[in-house]
């Protein structure tokens, strides 16, 4: 049996790898749907089967087209079979059964996300979806497609991964059925789940099942996680139960970020005669040495799924403590019970996938991709398609650690930037082969717009580190944010032939850009099309606290720069701020503060959004509990304010759109109530008026469907992988598998 401890020893570049011996049929237009393509490529099966509930557009910013094209580049024939018919197992046939396995994913998004809006509404379209048809994918999808899979083929070996899987890796809180739900992986049936973008995994794992290794051996691949028997471990390794190590205190004796297992130090003499006694000094080289081999054969017992699902303070615990072993150079390998008795069983999880190299980004990057949907959806728009097709995504991974958002959790802190010649040799094919190019980048950003190459001054600081947020409470002092490779990026792209203009319509995280005031006068005077989204998301400290946001001084300061400049290049340029209503730690006051800030400010929102929990976040679990993970986490620790009901919901929301009159009746009771009514009357200093327009404030509908119970919040930033906006209402996020 593989033993986890290995995995790491050496990096591997993905590019490295003797390819297939299927190499030899050459690459493929578009990855075969039917089994006339694949007759057409001259296969008689596939390798791999991947299965999505995205329609197939081949390009990096779709998933299962970067893991296709990756496995492709390794000799690997690669099918994909999109949203599958789901009434029986018949259209998981249509490809035959894989050589190797199948690889089950949901696609770019949350499936849950991706049907429902904060309020548990079905969402009226699917912009993954041809034409933007709904319900073109089931809840929960990778459940449901890995089941099928299983019964199509039942001796076939299943991967599971994407967004979806990673986010359920252990036992979480489900928003939509307002339950503890267990680990995605007894559900799914899955031999392996590949969590975080999972490249470097995939690559070896596809090489040693073509090897012969059976799969239900393989237990070395960071990145992975599997169920093995109630308390199965390595041999030479041992359990630590989690609540004895959540010390929020510096920790020590990390180990080498690219290695699971340190060398051990080096033997110790033979032991000297019983009636001598000899005193030998290890030189700190030596005991850090022993104290890595220590931690890097132990695994932390998180609690048991049956223990979280009834004690909200034990799941605060083992929130915190996932969170705290999330760095690749310091995490731990993780165990979570699921069962009880003769059925209990263990979900293993292995210590996070080491980043990509710039290298092998570039690689990824540079792969053969059709940068089209495939031809069988012909004339038909794919909305997400028509978001992207012009954009260029140039890092991945995010060190914000915003408690609300998804993109930590599956693609990590540490920023992975690709080359500049790579970036510019994407210009120049949307520029040479993507139809209707106009000579307009609509953007050149990733999860955010400005952290381009960014990382610790110190690798071994950033191999040790504990913290949840690089720039929260402020900017770690061992942070580089030099903006000067980005500016140069940026005017390197505009230069380029046949290229008019460069949008940067990624999100920008505006604590940093102030830090760098060039940067922000090369965005105002070149980058931005009238309006720059930003993401205060509060002014209140208690929400902001809980979001581990800045407070709103860093916006103030962002603000006059960009005015600034903006006015300095003769351009009529605008902010346009997002915020969150619901957020845990938010309160009715908090609002209206909020709501006067907007006022006064001159804002109007249009598209506002509520918080939504998505599993895993931080955030999440503050609703969830009404614990504040990010600190230790105990029975008298800290409590969270958590709005909950419905009307409290709508209440939030309205204040941020306090210029609506279908809003006014609501808002007219909630000041009353708070002794504000001062704020009613027509007054410039007045929140609302007192009069009430005819036809207008009326009840609001019924949330169709399953009516929220105690539980009906919403959020903005969630699930897909790693482009800016989300799909709720704020645009679509790019992926990386």
């Amino acid at each position: 049996m593989s033993r986890p401890e290995q995995a790491g020893t050496q990096i591997k570049p993905i590019f490295s790898y003797r390819k297939h011996w299927a190499q030899r049929f050459g690459i493929a237009p578009f990855l075969p749907m039917t089994r006339e393509e694949m007759r057409t490529l001259g296969w008689d099966s596939c390798d791999i089967i991947i299965v999505t509930g995205d329609a197939y557009i081949d390009h990096p910013s779709f998933g299962m087209a970067l893991v296709g094209r990756l496995l492709e580049a390794q000799g690997f024939r690669v099918g994909i079979i999109s949203q599958p018919d789901l009434h029986s197992a018949a259209d998981f046939k249509r490809l035959g059964k894989p050589n190797l396995f199948f690889g089950v994913t949901a696609g770019n998004m949350d499936s849950m996300v991706n049907r429902y809006t904060a309020d548990r509404r079905i969402r009226s379209s699917d912009a993954y979806t041809p034409d933007g048809a709904p319900d073109k994918q089931p809840d929960h999808a990778v459940t449901v497609y890995s089941q099928r899979c299983r019964e199509a083929y039942p001796d076939a070996p299943l991967v599971i991964g994407s967004i979806e899987a990673s986010l359920r890796r252990i036992a979480h809180y489900d928003y939509w059925s307002d339950t503890m739900r267990r680990s995605i992986l007894p559900d799914a049936k899955a031999d392996l789940l590949l969590f975080g973008n999972a490249e470097r995994a995939l690559v070896e794992l596809a090489h040693r099942l073509a090897g012969g290794e059976n799969i239900k051996a393989i237990r070395d691949l960071r990145g992975s996680a599997f169920m093995v028997p109630r308390g199965w471990r390595p041999e030479g390794w041992t359990d630590a139960d989690s609540t004895t190590v959540d010390t929020p205190g510096a920790i020590h004796a990390r180990p080498d970020p690219y290695a699971m297992v340190q060398q051990a130090p080096a033997a110790a003499a033979a032991a000297p005669a019983a009636a001598t006694h000899t005193i030998r000094f290890h030189s700190r080289d030596q005991r850090l040495a022993a104290r890595r081999q220590a931690r890097a054969l132990t695994v932390i017992r998180l609690p048991s799924y049956e223990q979280v699902k009834v004690d909200p303070v034990l799941d605060a615990h083992a929130s915190r403590t996932f969170h705290l072993e999330s760095n690749p150079g310091n995490a731990r390998a993780l165990v979570q019970g699921h069962g009880e008795n003769a059925a209990a069983r263990d979900v293993w999880l292995n210590p996070p996938p080491l980043p990509l190299s710039t290298a092998e980004m570039d690689h990824v990057y540079g792969l053969p991709y059709a940068r089209a949907p495939h031809p069988a959806y012909g004339s038909a728009n794919i909305p997400a398609w028509e978001m992207i097709r012009f954009s260029v995504n140039i890092m991945r991974g995010c060190f914000g650690g915003c408690t609300f958002c998804s993109i930590t959790e599956h693609e990590g802190r540490i920023i992975q930037s690709r080359s500049d010649a790579s970036i510019l040799r994407e210009i120049e094919e949307i520029r040479d082969k993507t139809t209707g190019f106009t000579g307009v980048i609509s953007d050149i950003g990733g999860p955010t717009a400005n952290m381009y190459r960014m990382a610790c001054k110190d690798p071994k600081i950033e191999s040790s580190c504990r913290r949840l947020s690089c720039v929260y409470p402020g900017i770690c002092e061992n942070l580089n944010t030099d903006h000067a490779p980005l500016i140069d990026l940026y005017r390197k792209a505009r230069a380029l032939p046949g290229i008019k203009k460069v949008f940067v319509a990624s999100g920008l995280r505006y604590d940093l850009a102030v830090r760098s005031p060039e940067y922000v006068k090369e965005l105002a005077s070149h980058h931005v099309g009238g309006y720059l989204k930003i993401a205060p998301e509060h002014i209140a400290e208690g929400p902001l606290s809980k979001m581990m946001k800045p407070g709103v001084g860093s916006y103030d300061k962002f603000k006059a720069l960009f005015d600034k400049f903006s006015r300095e290049a003769g351009k009529e340029q605008y902010l346009i701020p997002y915020f969150i209503a619901a957020h845990p730690g938010t309160s009715d006051e908090d609002m209206l503060a909020l709501a006067l800030w907007l006022k006064h400010n001159g804002f109007r929102l249009d598209q506002v959004q509520t918080f939504l929990p998505t599993p895993l976040a931080l955030a999440t679990t503050m609703y969830h509990t009404g614990k504040n993970p990010l600190h230790r986490v105990s029975s008298t620790s800290e409590q969270v304010s958590v709005v909950r009901g419905g009307r409290q919901r709508r209440l939030h929301k309205a204040f941020l759109r306090y210029h609506d009159p279908e809003n006014w009746p609501l808002l007219r009771e909630a000041l009353a109530r708070m002794g504000r009514a001062d704020l009613i009357g027509n007054g410039k200093k007045q929140l609302i008026p007192s009069f009430q327009p005819a036809g207008t404030g009326k009840a609001p509908q019924r949330t169709l469907g399953r009516q929220p119970g105690k539980h009906a919040q919403g959020n903005r930033r969630t699930i897909a992988h790693a482009k800016s906006g989300g799909k709720q209402k704020r645009g679509l996020r790019r992926t990386a598998s």
